[in-house]
């Protein structure tokens, strides 16, 4: 058992080019010293640049693998990524809560790839809000959370709309009018956290490394909001690690 190194789980689809999903992600928990455990949602086949095919792992095989683990380790933090329908988030979720109430819950909400292929389709918006209200926080961008509303609204109002059942972070690199700015939604506190540099190369599963880098700090015991930030601190450095789609986490 690893000494001093909160277990930490990503739950989300195996990118074989490394750049995202759960491979994104370990790689990530290690740069922050904790220790990463992973459970594949599906299988893809996928580059930086183009998505192929995937196939989802059932829900009974992955309500096994969590039962397991959490049977076998303290596991202080979950990040989910890529679900095939939000009863298949739900019964993540709620098996979560009924065996570790404490655990921090974050949801990075894709619902289509950067090479646009869609995820999740959202019909039920009743049940999504049921599934927030037992998530911490959600990292939608601003083309993802228009999907998290049947309101024909501005992204900001739904941000501050979904923080009534969970923390939302409104991530910036879609932002039309303040590039690179992220907008964090507690349910009573608004915060701006701006980017230090906002001239920076795109890369594929930037968001995936966004997400787990902050459910990595939640598991060390920072607060959402120190949590986003030193997330925001990392992903720029991910950011500005080369000139590729594909980064480098040793930075």
């Amino acid at each position: 058992m690893p000494e001093n190194r909160p277990f930490v789980l990503s739950i989300a689809g195996f990118d074989p080019s490394g750049g995202a999903g759960i491979l994104a992600d370990c790689k990530t928990f290690e740069q922050h010293q904790v220790y990463g455990l992973a459970i594949n949602t599906a299988n893809t086949i996928q580059t930086e640049n183009n998505f192929h095919e995937i196939e989802w792992t059932s829900l009974e095989f992955t309500i096994r693998s969590v039962e397991r683990l959490f049977e076998t380790y303290k596991i202080k933090a979950v990040k989910i990524g890529i679900v095939p329908s939000l009863f298949y988030l739900g019964t993540i979720v709620t098996l979560i809560r009924q065996i570790a109430p404490a655990t921090k819950i974050v949801w990075d909400t894709v619902v289509k790839s950067s090479t646009t292929f869609d995820f999740l389709e959202i019909k039920n918006y009743e049940s999504l809000k049921l599934i927030l209200s037992e998530i911490d926080l959600i990292t939608p961008n601003y083309n993802e959370i228009i999907k998290l509303s049947q309101e024909e609204i501005d992204p900001e109002s739904i941000a501050e709309m979904l923080s009534e059942y969970c923390t939302v972070l409104l991530k910036g690199g879609h932002n039309p009018n303040e590039l690179g700015v992220d907008y964090l939604y507690t349910t009573d506190r608004f915060y701006r956290l701006e980017p230090r540099l906002t001239d920076v190369d795109e890369k594929h599963g930037s968001g995936c490394v966004l997400s787990s880098a902050i459910t990595a700090n939640l598991a060390k015991g920072e607060t959402e909001l120190n949590a986003c930030k030193n997330a925001k601190i990392y992903i720029e450095n991910y950011l500005l690690s080369n000139h590729t789609k594909l980064g480098y986490h040793n930075v």
